[in-house]
């Protein structure tokens, strides 16, 4: 790697980890998407829900001045549980008649191999550096393509989902919004895949700039 190539490779590096970082916040975090129901005048209080890839909380709180339920952020009675399918000892009803199992299952299983691509794609990073065999930034750099792939497949399944959900008519859910959970999934993936692409690009040898140079005459990897 020479002198001018490693700035840009730690600079690219770092990316990732942020996108790693907000990867691996996204998958464990349960706000990707929050729910609200239709309400009823003489109401006074709502229950709202958040949710993410394993279980969903339901709080309830006080209804607006304008007779809207939210935010979320209100206090009130919390109560959360992991989806059936996930642990069948706990029980939410509310959630599993109005979403997709399939959907569910499938987005948390693509998280997890995410997960698995950043992980195996790190430890390709960690051996470049430390052994000094810099052709490992390539296999890193696809593992962390792939992993934003997934991301981002996961992201997509997730807004079926919802939108699947609020359209159902058996559903008391009306409104909903994304939250800071889906918001660092989606940045988690730009950062992967980008930096990715651009880890590739800095680690592959260097193109012969004039006609009578080969790739055999570049300085030999490590």
């Amino acid at each position: 790697m020479s002198p001018t190539e490693a700035p840009k490779v730690r600079v690219t590096l770092f990316c990732i980890l942020v996108g790693i970082v907000l990867a691996m916040t996204a998958v464990v975090s349960d706000h990707w998407a929050v729910l609200s129901p239709h309400m009823e005048n003489h109401n006074t209080t709502c229950e709202a829900a958040h949710f993410g890839l394993w279980r969903i909380c339901t709080k309830r709180i006080a209804l607006g001045k304008d007779m809207s339920c939210g935010p979320i952020t209100l206090p009130g009675e919390k109560n959360c549980s992991y989806f059936r399918h996930f642990n069948p000892g706990e029980s939410s009803e509310i959630f599993e008649f109005t979403t997709q199992k399939e959907y569910s299952i499938s987005a948390a299983a693509i998280s997890v191999f995410s997960l698995g691509f950043l992980i195996v794609g790190t430890i390709c990073a960690l051996m470049a550096f430390r052994k000094k065999r810099h052709y490992l930034l390539r296999p890193a750099s696809m593992f962390y393509i792939f992993a934003g792939l997934c991301l981002f497949v996961s992201l997509e399944v997730m807004r079926q989902s919802v939108k699947r959900m609020i359209d159902s008519e058996d559903t008391v859910w009306i409104e909903y919004y994304y939250s800071w959970s889906f918001v660092c999934a989606c940045t988690a993936f730009v950062l992967l895949f980008l930096g990715g692409i651009s880890l590739l690009l800095f680690s592959l040898p260097r193109m012969p700039q004039n006609p009578w140079e080969s790739c055999m005459d570049a300085e030999p990897e490590h």
